[in-house]
């Protein structure tokens, strides 16, 4: 069974990231008075934002849980991705992301992207890139455009439906978190590679099941084009 559709995630996968998303967090709830530290938010990287402002204010056990306050938390978030995607001099394209697509695009496979960012920031990377119109990408999925974000399935699900694939056995998840992880073998997905260049190093990401775990982009084209994925989920996924 060939794989049809690859959905990679963006920071930190395809898109440098350089801890912006980490770094953003961190400012953001430290502005509101509620300090979190890079480890701490690195347990919730890949989940929808909303999400995991929630969870890190239950962490420090804040007593300020509310929906309005995790809105105003998650509205400050919001400003400076846009800045740091609309202006700084970093955004570009993680090493080996373009070879990486029009190797899959040659050979067949389609590629969407899909993110735990909302729609409006995944737009301005977009621009930023010039992805936008590029042919290299058949679909786009922002958390806002889902019941439910990572860990669950949903944004693989819609991946899917947009580019007309129909098997999850067909497809392969790409990211560099614990959730993407998590996510692609919720949907069943064949292959669920985790990249070690982005927010969490292989020692990190080994404890979570995955078929293939690579140091960076440029094997994933060899592993996709070649593999021909089993059909039944018992003995696909590696777990240290």
């Amino acid at each position: 069974m060939k794989i049809e559709l690859v959905v990679f995630d963006m920071a930190g996968t395809t898109v440098r990231d350089d801890d912006a998303v980490n770094i953003c967090l961190q400012e953001a709830m430290g502005a509101a008075g509620e300090p979190v530290t890079r480890d701490q938010v690195n347990e919730v990287m890949g989940i929808a934002k909303p999400v995991a402002i929630r969870k890190l204010l239950e962490k420090r056990a804040s007593d300020l849980i509310t929906d309005g306050r995790v809105d105003q938390i998650y509205k400050d978030f919001f400003q400076r991705m846009i800045r740091h995607y609309q202006t700084s001099a970093t955004v570009e394209p993680m090493p080996h992301a373009l070879e990486t697509f029009s190797k899959l695009k040659e050979g067949g496979v389609r590629i969407a992207l899909d993110t735990g960012f909302s729609r409006p920031i995944v737009d301005a990377i977009l621009e930023r890139l010039g992805w936008k119109d590029s042919g290299l990408l058949d679909a786009t999925v922002a958390s806002d455009e889902v019941v439910r974000g990572r860990p669950y399935p949903d944004l693989v699900m819609k991946a899917m439906a947009l580019t007309g694939v129909t098997d999850a056995r067909t497809v392969a998840k790409v990211g560099d978190t614990p959730a993407d992880l998590d996510e692609g073998v919720a949907a069943d997905c064949g292959l669920v590679i985790g990249v070690t260049n982005g927010s969490h190093t292989a020692e990190q990401l080994k404890p979570f099941p995955h078929t293939h775990l690579i140091a960076n982009l440029s094997k994933l084209p060899t592993i996709v084009l070649n593999n021909v994925v089993a059909t039944s989920r018992s003995g696909r996924f590696a777990q240290a």
